[in-house]
């Protein structure tokens, strides 16, 4: 909203100042200001409103380190994470952008989802919360509208050379008047990571008819927002884990959508130049903000969790990011923290399964599942468990970038 008034006021009155509105640099750090205002103001008078309302987790006894401790700490925290994002968003984003629109609209969409679960576990004090299969339909939903609307939308484009002007361009190169010519065209190219010719059109993928290539792509990105809210989900177990990890990687898609929404950067490194994915940067901004602001109360020991109002609403955010900067395959690397946290349940779960049909007994593979919580019964205090993770994820997320040039 602010940046309508300044470009007003800049176009109609020449107000000296107003045009530095238009630079995406200073409205990210503007929201990345804001943001973290919002949490950590913000953030202590939503703590105390939910110890009014008793809003506290109910813990189960695991046997883990200092873990009743913590019962009765404020939960639904995801609540400023949602304020953080979205407050600042409206106010520097330019909300006709078809990007921002949709991450808007993940943010509200998986937030309620999550909302709902943990008023269902506090309020109604049912601990499985919001069952399973409302979970998945609402997952699904959002994977539908956002899938449609990248597929469909004729604003999602990619710039690319004209084939068509490739001969007249070598001629003109010879005369010493060479000009790429682009051209903007709808497309279901994504980046394939660390391979030279790096890119994968969904529509030519064989023995799939191109009438059928929207259902395959509309299936993929059900499948990549499903898998990576439910990741943040489950790796939402310890104080700060969950957050610090999801800024890691926000930042990183904050890095990979303003070089792609850069045309000059984009041809330097040879990626796929998406037009208008630049303004994508003010919500990473506002995202990256929004997590490190909850640390400030979420760090151990922590004084108010998330909940799944705020796991699922990240998790949801990551895929829907990834997607629209196309780097949705880059998942398994830059998300390979909640990777291994959902491989690790799933895994612990199936072999147990496994071997009780087999022996008579259920056997595991680690001493608990998640991950970090095997890590727990190892006697590892959760801050150092969480600050090694962190590092991984900083690890994982210069492998991402890297990749822009490894191929």
């Amino acid at each position: 909203m602010l940046y309508y008034l300044f470009d007003y006021l800049d176009r109609e009155y020449d107000l000296i100042g107003a045009g530095v509105f238009q630079y995406i640099s200073f409205r990210a750090g503007m929201t990345a200001f804001f943001s973290l205002l919002i949490t950590i103001f913000f953030g202590k008078d939503l703590i105390r409103f939910l110890r009014r309302k008793q809003v506290g987790e109910e813990i189960r006894d695991l046997g883990l380190q200092g873990q009743m401790e913590k019962k009765g700490t404020p939960t639904m925290g995801g609540l400023i994470i949602i304020a953080a994002i979205l407050v600042p968003t409206l106010l520097f984003a330019k909300l006709e952008n078809v990007y921002v629109l949709l991450l808007i609209v993940a943010t509200v969409w998986l937030g309620l989802i999550g909302f709902l679960d943990d008023y269902i576990k506090v309020f109604k004090k049912d601990k499985k919360g919001l069952a399973g299969r409302f979970k998945v339909f609402g997952q699904v939903g959002l994977g539908l509208i956002v899938g449609l609307t990248l597929y469909f939308n004729e604003n999602v484009i990619i710039r690319e050379v004209d084939p068509l002007a490739t001969a007249r361009h070598a001629q003109l190169a010879s005369e010493g008047e060479a000009e790429v010519q682009f051209r903007d065209v709808k497309s279901t190219k994504t980046t394939v990571p660390f391979f030279k010719n790096n890119e994968l059109d969904y529509g030519k993928i064989p023995f799939i008819p191109s009438e059928f290539t929207w259902v395959v792509y509309v299936a993929v990105v059900i499948l990549v927002v499903a898998a990576v809210s439910n990741g943040a989900n489950i790796t939402d177990g310890i104080d700060g884990l969950a957050a610090g990890t999801s800024g890691i990687i926000g930042l990183t898609l904050a890095i990979l959508a303003y070089l792609s929404g850069r045309i000059d950067f984009s041809s330097y490194l040879n990626i796929m130049y998406i037009p208008n994915l630049g303004e994508l940067v003010i919500f990473c901004s506002a995202f990256v903000g929004a997590c490190l602001g909850f640390l400030w109360y979420n760090a151990y020991p922590a004084q108010v969790f998330m909940g799944d109002t705020g796991s699922l609403t990240l998790g949801g955010i990551i895929a829907v990011l990834a997607l629209a900067v196309r780097k949705e395959l880059l998942i398994p690397v830059l998300c390979g923290i909640f990777l291994v946290e959902n491989l690790s349940v799933i895994l612990q779960v199936s072999y147990f399964k496994y071997t009780r049909r087999k022996y008579g007994e259920g056997r595991r593979i680690f001493l608990m599942s998640p991950l970090h919580h095997h890590y727990q019964k190892l006697n590892l205090h959760e801050s150092k468990i969480v600050t090694r993770f962190w590092i991984v994820g900083i690890l994982l997320a210069i492998v991402t970038l890297a990749t822009l040039k490894l191929r």
